[in-house]
């Protein structure tokens, strides 16, 4: 396993943001353009910002996929992943070439138009995340680990929702959507490479349960371990359950 531990978020960052730049010059200069996949959330603010700061990557040369969105949200909402991607990648890099998952029309239909459009050629990249839960885009456990369908709709667990509140995307738990569209699991283990990064000590013990734990639907970011080309980017905090 290929794992790095930081004393903090901001090494982490930086370091995550090295790498993912690294990645996209040598794929935009073995193919002319690279396309990758973006989470979202409070946890990857610092390594968005230290990547798309950068000047050594040709974002025009790029294409970024929508990894996961709320359903019925409006964009104008603080918790809107469109509008957080728009204000902390879209714009700041400049990209001209992007797809995001619009929550207000037909969930079935935008799952069918944006992955069609995903599956016209491989992913060189995906950046991701963990969830306190465990979860891996919007796939709470027990995650469905069969389909091979790019998105499909899901139910957010309450624990799930919880995270939201507790990060401050929302004022009440009721506000919080109780459903969204995700990146399927075996989608995102389609993508060449991915980077995982997981600061903070509220992920310890999911980062214990997915990297440690049985591989299991339970569990869902444990499903990267099937994966052959993963990079684990961690804090202290977030690693202080994993033994050495």
């Amino acid at each position: 396993m290929n794992l790095q531990i930081f004393p903090n978020r901001d090494e982490l960052s930086r370091a995550a943001a090295e790498e993912a730049a690294l990645i996209l010059r040598e794929t935009i200069a073995r193919q002319g353009h690279a396309r990758f996949i973006a989470a979202t959330g409070a946890s990857q603010m610092a390594f968005l910002a230290a990547l798309t700061s950068r000047k050594d990557v040709d974002w025009s040369k790029t294409e970024m996929f929508h990894l996961d969105e709320y359903i019925g949200l409006p964009l104008t909402h603080p918790a809107s992943f469109r509008r957080y991607l728009l204000e902390r990648v879209i714009r700041p890099a400049g990209l001209t070439r992007f797809h995001l998952l619009d929550s207000e029309d037909d969930p079935q239909k935008v799952c069918r138009e944006t992955g069609a459009a995903l599956n016209t050629a491989p992913v060189d990249v995906a950046f991701v995340g963990i969830g306190e839960n465990g979860h891996l885009a919007f796939n709470d456990p027990p995650a469905d680990f069969e389909t091979e369908e790019p998105y499909l709709v899901v139910q957010l667990d309450e624990a799930c929702r919880r995270q939201q509140l507790g990060e401050g995307w929302f004022p009440r738990l009721e506000d919080v959507p109780a459903r969204a569209i995700s990146m399927s699991i075996r989608q995102i283990l389609k993508a060449r490479k991915i980077l995982c990064i997981v600061p903070d000590a509220r992920k310890a013990k999911a980062v214990g349960a997915c990297l440690a734990g049985e591989i299991s639907p339970m569990a869902p970011a444990s499903a990267l371990r099937w994966h052959s080309d993963v990079k684990y980017f961690l804090d202290t905090s977030s690693a202080a359950l994993l033994k050495s």
